[in-house]
């Protein structure tokens, strides 16, 4: 490449030409050892009459170590070829040949070295003692060394031969363990980071269901006295369950679970007629209290008009007769509380309020003759009554029985495939208790009970409005009994009764409920309708015993 400067030879940076000797200029590009001069072609310049002079002594003493410019191989040596810098070209810079298979220590690259390639040896560079030349001898030039010492393959812009340190593995497997070594920390980090996420969730989902790592505690209330207001439900069940008894009844062709509650410390229970049927004349009652204790229990009377019936238990002390209320003060609304053991489970309390008052309803006539047909002025509940109540007391906001517990309204005939009964809907009806006072007194007193009568026969299949009185009477006789209090109060038959004391009467059923609601003896207003004329009548009821 052209620099502009001479291409001639020059004398290098550390030849000294001798006096009188025309200087030697090493050649442009460096000699190989093929190059190398022998001494046979080294003559004198015969023309220069100073060439036959005895040689100057150099001007140092060898260098032991042969450093330049002052050590072997002198100033008699060839210069050793050195290369001149030269600009980078726009590729990049070049790479002699003797390199191209080399890496950055000078050592044969193991992915481009040729096989079998040996690095070239390294030379001492030979030591050259100084010549001695006889006086007027001709001097004799020493021959040229072969260009394979170190100096001969010394090159200032090449990469060193040997490194200053250890070289380290070659560059392409340093990569590939660094390489290596990343994938290794990647595989690591990924691995470290599932597992440290899965047992943060772990953890996570620990702390989640279970509300933290510690044992849970729970804050909760103290206990307390367990006092209650007298008036509320709790209240009124904690005064009224010891005196309610659930009562088991056993018969020669079935059987029964009913309720009932105590009248007095001699041991007189109230319950239902129906409660006590299945027992007949030979069965079994066993009432056991609420305490857990039984007892054997016998019948005192029943009376089938009213649905009453009073048993006796003996030999049991402590116990707590149920106060009795005033059902003529109930008003529609009033909150009420109904104990009993529906299904035979025993000390359930229900609440609820009085839905009706004076509500006709009639039960019973399984047997068909009309004998056990019960005829009540009721009250209307909607604490839940369910088969088992029966009998149970209905009590006030003072613990107080007002009614007893009796019938209930099914959605259905209260009949199922398994021969089960119709629970609640919310319609269930009492006995109010001053008609239940009167019948209970009178069943322990007499054994039997007494019904008001007006001595008149009713047309039961008049369908139109009040009660009709019918033309005959049972056995042919008069539907108006002679001397009885209707035919005193100038009742005949035909006529339709419409009223009682002022209160409108639809049917015969109405009728019965409305005179039994009294007492034998009580004086009632009565309306009738006579072709067509609207009469009021007054009488005197009269009594009969009932079965």
């Amino acid at each position: 490449m052209e620099d502009g400067k001479s291409t001639g030879p020059k004398a290098k940076w550390w030849s000294r030409p001798a006096p009188g000797r025309t200087a030697r200029t090493a050649p442009d590009e460096p000699s190989s050892v093929e190059d190398a001069v022998s001494a046979a072609d080294v003559t004198a310049d015969v023309t220069d009459p100073t060439s036959v002079a005895q040689a100057p002594a150099p001007l140092h003493e060898p260098d032991q170590y042969s450093t330049p410019p002052y050590g072997g191989p002198g100033p008699w040596a060839p210069a050793p070829p050195v290369q001149r810098p030269v600009p980078t070209p726009a590729h990049g810079t070049p790479v002699p040949p003797q390199y191209a298979a080399m890496n950055g220590a000078g050592l044969p690259n193991a992915t481009t070295a040729a096989p079998g390639f040996t690095p070239p040896p390294q030379h001492s560079p030979p030591q050259h003692p100084q010549s001695q030349h006889p006086q007027g001898a001709q001097p004799v030039l020493q021959p040229q060394l072969p260009q394979s010492t170190q100096w001969l393959q010394y090159d200032p812009w090449g990469a060193p031969r040997q490194p200053l340190t250890d070289p380290g593995p070659p560059l392409g497997a340093e990569n590939g363990r660094k390489k290596s070594r990343r994938g290794s920390l990647l595989i690591g980090a990924v691995l470290l980071a599932l597992v440290a996420g899965g047992i943060g969730g772990g953890i996570g989902s620990y702390i989640e269901r279970n509300g933290g790592l510690t044992q849970v505690e729970l804050p909760q209330a103290g206990r307390n006295a367990g006092g209650r207001a007298p008036d509320s439900v709790a209240g009124i069940a904690a005064s009224a369950l010891p005196s309610v008894v659930t009562l088991h009844v056993s018969g020669a062709a079935e059987s029964g679970t009913g309720t009932g509650f105590v009248l007095d410390n001699r041991g007189h229970i109230l319950t239902n007629n129906h409660v006590v049927a299945p027992a007949g004349s030979s069965g079994e009652i066993t009432v056991t209290f609420s305490g857990g204790e039984t007892a054997h229990a016998e019948v005192v009377g029943k009376d089938s008009g009213y649905d009453l019936a009073v048993v006796k238990v003996t030999g049991v002390l402590g116990l707590k007769p149920l106060p009795l209320g005033n059902s003529d003060n109930v008003q529609v609304g009033d909150p009420v509380v109904a104990i009993g053991a529906p299904f035979d489970l025993s000390n359930t309390v229900t609440s609820g309020i009085i839905s009706a008052k004076d509500r006709p309803i009639t039960a019973g006539g399984e047997k068909g003759d009309g004998s056990d047909i019960s005829y009540v002025d009721a009250l209307q509940t909607d604490a839940p009554i369910n088969p088992g109540n029966s009998g149970g007391p209905l009590v006030d906001t003072a613990a107080h029985v007002i009614g007893i517990n009796s019938a209930i309204r099914a959605a259905d005939n209260g009949s199922s495939t398994e021969g089960g009964q119709a629970g609640s809907i919310g319609l269930g009806f009492a006995i109010p208790i001053n008609q239940g006072k009167r019948v209970a007194e009178e069943l322990i007193n007499t054994g039997k009970a007494t019904h008001p009568v007006i001595g008149v026969t009713l047309d039961m299949k008049y369908t139109g409005d009040g009660a009709k009185v019918g033309t005959k009477g049972a056995a042919g006789k008069s539907a108006v009994a002679p001397d009885g209090p209707g035919a005193k109060a100038g009742i005949k038959p035909g006529d339709v009764i419409t009223a009682v004391d002022g209160q409108r009467v639809h049917s015969g059923e109405e009728l019965i409920v409305k005179i039994r609601a009294h007492r034998p003896g009580d004086r009632l207003d009565l309306t009738l309708t006579r072709g067509g004329k609207d009469l009021s009548i007054s009488l005197t009821l009269g009594s009969a015993t009932g079965t």
